[in-house]
């Protein structure tokens, strides 16, 4: 599938030099010939692409704050509708895209508002693990053992001592048509589940794997390569879930250990200067063997 050859995000946005964001962008943007309207959540895809005064939208454009984008882009479906009684109009695509904090954190109410009444839209979360706009701030996307400026490590703690929400599960518990997860690492991938998002009517959600140089701590031209090692090591498997059916996307052809996908990352550095170091990583190899097992399971009784 090629993507679009219109640029409706055009180049020139402020993101830092290896940030993914403007490829998620332009994939989701591109998987449609239709108009687009996209309601943007307060978050570094915002502030890095509507720098007064210049903005690299070429669609219709709202900045929302950081926890109602979901609300906003309902109000625009129900003008629209209420529009299309009076008169013809065209069809329109809408789409918003937050980060992991205005989704699994501070937009969370309005994202299950949305998606509990049935709004035809697409939510794309561009998730890189922590509130990155505001400092590195950890967010219930940070990875278990993250060093982030809210869980730092030290003599008594290894930074942040959780595992990551799943939002996956959140979001199929409303019965929503179409749900998948997708990554830049795996571009074809995305694009088709961009595209299938789009031929599907009423709420669909895309979570996208979205490395971040300046907060993970590795060189700009790595970005990919550690995207594909998330979904090789299990850290972020690919999978959709249409009609609350489960379908795995990509199975890697050997287990490697998710120590290689952490060692790549200056966040995750002092794991690997602590005497009990082989407990640590025994310990998050284990919930990702267990979750991998849970979501094979979900796909075979699908």
């Amino acid at each position: 599938m090629k993507i679009n050859s219109k640029q409706k995000f055009s180049s020139g946005h402020m993101a830092c030099a290896g940030c993914p964001i403007g490829i998620i962008a332009r994939t989701v943007l591109g998987a449609t010939d239709e108009q687009i309207i996209v309601s943007g959540a307060t978050g570094c895809l915002e502030v890095t692409s509507t720098v007064y005064p210049n903005t690299n939208w070429n669609v219709p454009y709202i900045h929302s704050a950081f926890g109602n984008a979901a609300a906003t882009i309902s109000g625009v479906e129900a003008a629209y509708k209420a529009i299309g009684k009076k008169k013809k109009i065209g069809r329109v695509r809408l789409v918003v895209f937050a980060g992991d904090g205005g989704t699994y954190d501070i937009g969370l109410q309005a994202l299950s508002g949305a998606l509990e009444r049935g709004h035809d839209f697409l939510f794309v979360c561009y998730d890189n693990g922590a509130y990155m706009n505001t400092g590195n701030q950890r967010s219930g996307a940070t990875p278990l053992g993250a060093d982030t400026e809210t869980t730092p490590f030290g003599d008594r703690s290894l930074g942040k001592n959780i595992s990551r929400k799943n939002i996956m599960e959140i979001v199929a518990g409303h019965n929503i048509p179409y749900a998948a997860t997708a990554n830049v690492g795996f571009l074809n991938d995305f694009q088709i589940k961009a595209k299938k998002a789009f031929e599907i009517k009423g709420p669909k959600f895309l979570l996208v794997f979205s490395p971040c140089v300046n907060q993970w701590k590795y060189p700009p031209d790595q970005t990919i390569n550690i995207a594909k090692l998330a979904t090789e090591t299990n850290f972020w498997p690919l999978y959709e879930i249409e009609k609350g059916k489960y379908k795995i996307n990509y199975l890697p052809q050997k287990r490697i250990k998710v120590e290689d996908f952490y060692k790549t990352q200056g966040r995750f550095k002092h794991l690997f200067n602590n005497e009990n170091k082989k407990e640590i990583f025994g310990d998050i190899q284990s919930i990702i063997d267990e979750e991998m097992i849970k979501l094979k399971k979900k796909e075979e009784c699908s």
